[in-house]
This record gives structure tokens, sequence and C-alpha cells, in this order.
């Protein structure tokens, strides 16, 4: 993992306040009151808030991230709320993570650089057992005219990582498909997120 793309989190989750916020993502909470709690991961989970509002649902939580600053506010956070969360930092091929291992795995805006985009994919699915669920939520393609207009919705600015429903049915092909939507939402997420986007949606059972 390059230096510079580790610096850039960890500068941007070392602040006192939460980058994006301490409530979940909206579309994350909704799902899991629709699903029995088991093992989740979560990818790229940044300060924590995704994951410690699901260990407080009774979900057993592993996450990871690239940035210690990131594991930092979590831990902050996850004390905070009394969970346990089982935070690890680094590269997806350095953790201990195995095969059909988990019952979800939640992407939540787990934008990675197109270099390594395809092949962690093809880890979460190795990494999900069979009738478990991805849940799904990140900017599409088409997010960019967004950001052009307001930077303060954030997300990235190189078309290569951003999503498609076509990459995700490739990704993620034979799973039943729950919800598959590309739409435009209105995001009051922290500092970081904030304003109208344009975000791909999906929810999928592996078979």
């Amino acid at each position: 993992m390059e230096q510079d793309w580790i610096n850039r989190w960890d500068e941007r989750y070392s602040g006192e306040t939460f980058a994006y916020g301490e409530q979940p993502n909206q579309y994350l909470k909704k799902q899991l009151r629709h699903f029995t709690p088991g093992t989740i991961l979560f990818p790229a989970e940044g300060e924590g808030r995704n994951a410690v509002h699901a260990a407080g649902m009774g979900w057993e939580v592993s996450a990871f991230d690239i940035s210690t600053e990131g594991q930092k506010k979590a831990m902050q956070l996850a004390q905070k709320y009394n969970v346990t969360i089982d935070y690890r930092v680094g590269a997806l091929e350095t953790l201990p993570y195995t095969s059909e291992h988990f019952d979800a795995i939640a992407l939540i805006y787990a934008h990675f650089p197109p270099a390594i985009k395809e092949t962690y994919h093809q880890a979460f699915h190795r990494y999900l057992k069979k009738g478990g669920v991805i849940i799904f939520e990140a900017f599409s393609k088409k997010h960019l005219e967004y950001v052009n207009r307001n930077e303060k919705v954030g997300g990235p600015k190189d078309l290569a990582s951003l999503f498609s429903i076509e990459e995700i049915n490739h990704y993620f092909s034979g799973y039943e498909i729950r919800e598959l939507v590309e739409t435009e939402i209105e995001l009051a997420e922290g500092a970081f997120h904030n304003g109208t986007g344009s975000v791909i949606r999906f929810v999928g059972v592996k078979h």
C-alpha cells in the first residue's frame, strides 16, 4: 500500500471530531435490521461508526483499515458505547481472514485504489459464507458530476475508484440480488459527506 495513501487517511482521521460523524450510515442501519446477527466484516472502516453500531445490535464485528488514526478513533467510539470490535490495521492480504467465515460483509464507501479493487472484492466473496449477505453503498461513476459541483459531498475524483452496476454484477455474480440500484441521495455524514450524490446500493445473498 502506498505510503501517501496511508498518510492521507491518517491525516483525515487525526482530528478530534469524527470525519464522517459518529452515527452509522443510514442504508446500513436499515439493512442490518433484516438479518439475524452473526459474524460481520467491515472493510475500510475508518473511525468505526458502522462497526460500533453493528456491535451494539449483537453482531460479532471484525473491521480493518490502513489507518492507525482511524483505529484509535474506532476504539474510542467502541469504549463510549461499551461494545467490542476486532479492528485490524493493514492491507487485506496481511490480515488473518479465512474463507467462508463471515455471515455478512458491509462495504460502506469502501473505495479501494484501482490496482487492488478487483482483487479485494474477489477476496470478500471468498470470505463470505454460503447464505451470507453483502451490504453495499458507495459512490457511482456518475458521482463525478456531483463532486465537481459540490466538493463537500466527498468521494473519489477518479472514475476507476467509483462503481457501476456492471462492476457489482461482476464482483458478485450468481448472488441472489435483494436490491441493486443506482440512485441519487442526500448525505449528511460528518464534515466530508454533505450534499447530493450518486450511489450504488446493493444487497446480495451468496448462493
